[in-house]
């Protein structure tokens, strides 16, 4: 058993990543893991950094008012991120997540040049969708979730990925396929 958080980052309850997510829910749940959800939308979480007098960014790590996020990191054992591709890259709304929670101090230091991950042995996994062709994704649009698998988790939190689901070309699918990937959301480790 593990304590998994699921972050979600879709506005829409009546959508395709919405039934993604009660999945990986249900899963988790079946697993016996003790989850955790955090919808970003619901939870009307701000994705704007200010930095002012108050606010410096050197000091990010100790705000209150991203506490309950630190602490909801620091409690899993798993994380589970499911978000939608838009224009190439993930919602602003996880990146300013990503900016305000995984903070220098918190989940990184740098010692020298390189940094030192602090959130060593946990792992995580990447759910996500988007309804770009595919020659124009390989050509035009390189992040699909790259940045947060390889450079924010495993390069500078030391965060170790176990899987990304990449739900690619959603309008150009079968119902068959779609049913697979979910299917594969709810086995999701």
């Amino acid at each position: 058993m593990k304590n998994t958080l699921i972050i979600f980052a879709y506005p829409n309850h009546r959508s395709l990543n919405y039934e993604i997510y009660k999945r990986v829910k249900a899963g988790q749940e079946k697993r016996g893991n003790t989850v955790v959800t955090l919808d970003l939308y619901q939870d009307n979480f701000d994705p704007i950094l200010r930095f002012d007098a108050q606010n410096r960014r050197r000091d990010m790590q100790y705000r209150e008012d991203m506490k309950k996020y630190r602490d909801q990191v620091s409690w899993a054992d798993h994380i589970i991120f499911i978000y939608p591709i838009w224009w190439g890259s993930m919602p602003a709304i996880m990146k300013g997540y990503l900016e305000k929670v995984f903070t220098t101090g918190f989940s990184y230091n740098f010692k020298g040049l390189f940094p030192q991950g602090h959130l060593k042995g946990k792992t995580a996994s990447l759910i996500t969708t988007d309804d770009t062709p595919p020659i124009f994704r390989v050509v035009a649009l390189q992040d699909y979730g790259n940045v947060l698998k390889n450079q924010v988790l495993r390069i500078m939190t030391g965060i170790r990925v176990k899987k990304h689901i990449r739900m690619t070309y959603i309008k150009g699918r079968k119902p068959e396929k779609i049913e697979r990937w979910l299917q594969k959301c709810y086995e999701v480790a």
